[in-house]
């Protein structure tokens, strides 16, 4: 019975997650799946309540789960940081969720900002380091607030946290029968990302059957705006994963729909949309909830079942294809609406 911990989080992560459980029950008692839900308080308004972001016993109790649902991260009336670091990054570091996986695959052709480029070309998947780099916070500030004010923050990779995330990436791949693409600056980080170019050369001799590639992070974004179809798979670090994802998000179609994974595959794992949590919108039920299904969608692959997930992203092609979407895609559902619309082509089978 896979255990489902739900943290819908802020703003507008209700409402999205919503739509989320909505299609995963649907499954359920279609395909008999079992899941077990149980939601948690974890944001802005616990913070600002009680003080308090993850208290350690609510981690402990989160370790029981078999996956995290996570809505959005994000309050203006909370100093930016606080929660983003208190919830989201101290999540991903308790869990040890070393792979971001980040598909970045456009549904459909009228969605591309790119000319001459649509499904056929914009369809990769991007593999971010997810626990090390600049992200491990490690650096100080001396002599804040005056001129001779320093600050410090240091990029880490460690060997042990390069070579798991480049094998996953190059397992990733094997199973894709498609290309690996290492993304690094090594040509000026030479010590840290050398030892990523280093790695990479040398795990590629467990996988001769692996095409290779390897670009520069400057160099990748170009070719992500010019030549998308030239990747199958990208394995980077932390920070450069965090900049191109978003560029990928565009390339698909914008973040309401870019869905996103934090894996850990010997532990628990979180499944997100990647906006953010959009105060502005909370509330009036006309957030796009498509990101929040898509990554419901990732979970049911995590779960081993590839094939309901490819049903749910088949539906919201669908739903896509008959503009039944919200404002910001050019549709005029409410949130509610969407959730309910895919469901019905799902039962259409």
């Amino acid at each position: 019975m896979p255990s489902i911990a739900v943290l819908p989080g802020d703003g507008i992560g209700k409402e999205v997650i919503n739509e989320g459980l909505k299609i995963l029950n649907f499954m359920e008692e279609k395909y008999s799946l079992n899941f077990k839900f149980e939601e948690f308080d974890v944001g802005a308004e616990r913070y600002l309540k009680y003080g308090e972001l993850i208290p350690d016993s609510l981690l402990k109790r989160l370790e029981t789960f078999d996956a995290i649902y996570l809505g959005a991260v994000g309050d203006p009336r909370v100093p930016a940081g606080v929660l983003e670091h208190g919830i989201l990054l101290k999540l991903r570091f308790y869990f040890d969720q070393y792979v971001n996986l980040r598909p970045i695959k456009l549904l459909n052709d009228r969605f591309s900002p790119l000319k001459k480029k649509g499904i056929n070309e914009i369809n990769f998947t991007v593999i971010r380091e997810n626990t090390e780099g600049l992200y491990a916070g490690i650096g100080g500030i001396l002599k804040k607030d005056t001129q001779d004010e320093v600050a410090i923050q240091e990029m880490i990779s460690t060997r042990k946290g390069v070579e798991r995330i480049i094998r996953y990436a190059f397992e990733y791949a094997k199973n894709l029968n498609g290309k690996l693409t290492l993304c690094d600056k090594s040509n000026v980080l030479t010590y840290s990302h050398g030892l990523w170019l280093r790695v990479f050369e040398e795990l590629k001799k467990e996988y001769p059957d692996v095409q290779t590639d390897h670009y520069y992070v400057d160099a990748i974004t170009m070719k992500m705006v010019r030549n998308p179809e030239i990747f199958d798979v990208i394995v980077t670090c932390n920070m450069f994963g965090d900049i191109i994802t978003d560029l990928g998000a565009e390339l698909q179609g914008g973040m309401g729909l870019a869905a996103s994974g934090n894996i850990n595959p010997n532990s628990v794992s979180m499944f997100e949309p990647v906006h953010g949590s959009a105060p502005d919108i909370a509330g009036k039920g006309i957030a796009n909830p498509i990101a929040a299904i898509l990554a419901a969608a990732m979970m049911l692959e995590y779960f081993g079942r590839k094939d309901l997930a490819e049903k749910v992203e088949g539906a919201i092609k669908t739903s896509i294809d008959e503009n039944l979407l919200s404002q910001d895609m050019g549709g005029n559902l409410s949130t509610s609406e969407v959730g309910d619309e895919i469901v019905k082509i799902l039962k259409r089978g």
